[in-house]
């Protein structure tokens, strides 16, 4: 019975294997680009690899990759899968999410799981505190992060809390079977997430304000020109507005969701020479 844990590099997949190692219970590591020797190759992009990576797996736990979905979930019902975890994102409550590049691959990949036979939970998480990290860069070389809407509000969620609700939803059936929209326990403009980190870094955290097409021509070459168009909307709609914060993290792991700031003590060493 074991599980089949996809996306293996990623940071939530990363933890969720140290939890279910912890706890004894049998799982199997995939990746597009397996790195160790007990990792199998998994690319959810080519369904050639399907059939070797679910053998034997009852449980899944997913990325929202929607090129070959169809063809993962008829292999998943072959191999005797009967549940799925997909990690999702909140922006396909938003509306218009089928024309967003933000939302479209992850609702097009719930709607396909969710109208198979395959019991399917969906976790779909907020903005990810880990979206920090891209300032590093700009911090570790004293220059300013730029921001076109430094007012603009998220829920930051740690990685690690998104771990832990995986293994709750994969171990415990009662949870199974349901949406939760996760989210970090505060709702911070980005001004006030970099405040944040300065304080915990002990150095200045600055930022400089800039217009859209600023952003868009610092970031041109590394984010698609439609996705950038639509972070800006998202951020612009944002702006001024605090997010909307669940309890799921809470009802799912047991404690509180954890602080922006701790997961800013965590990941201090990025920021750091």
């Amino acid at each position: 019975m074991s599980i089949l844990v996809t996306g293996a590099r990623g940071s939530v997949a990363r933890g969720l294997v140290s939890l279910l190692a912890a706890r004894g219970v049998p799982h199997r590591l995939a990746s597009r680009e397996p790195d160790t020797p007990e990792t199998i190759r998994c690319d959810l992009g080519d369904p050639a690899t399907f059939p070797g990576a679910l053998a034997g797996a009852r449980s899944v736990f997913l990325y929202a990759e929607a090129s070959a979905i169809d063809a993962f979930v008829k292999e998943a019902v072959a191999a005797g899968v009967e549940h799925v975890v997909l990690l999702s994102s909140s922006s396909v409550l938003a509306p218009g999410a089928a024309d967003s590049p933000l939302a479209a691959a992850h609702l097009a990949v719930e709607e396909a799981l969710l109208s198979s036979p395959l019991r399917t939970t969906l976790l779909r998480p907020g903005s990810f505190a880990s979206n920090a990290l891209g300032w590093a860069r700009s911090l570790k070389s004293g220059r300013p992060v730029h921001l076109p809407h430094p007012g603009s509000h998220c829920d930051p969620v740690h990685e690690a809390d998104l771990a832990e609700a995986a293994f709750a939803v994969l171990t415990d059936p009662a949870l199974a079977g349901r949406a939760y929209h996760l989210t970090g326990p505060q709702s911070l403009t980005f001004a006030t997430q970099l405040a944040i980190l300065g304080r915990v870094l002990g150095t200045p955290a600055p930022f400089e304000a800039v217009t859209a097409e600023q952003w868009k021509a610092e970031v041109d070459g590394y984010i698609p020109g439609p996705y950038a168009d639509a972070l800006l909307d998202y951020w612009a709609a944002g702006d001024g507005i605090p997010a909307g914060i669940t309890d799921a993290v809470e009802h799912l792991t047991g404690h509180p969701a954890r602080s922006f700031e701790a997961w800013a003590h965590d990941h201090a060493e990025a920021f750091r020479d």
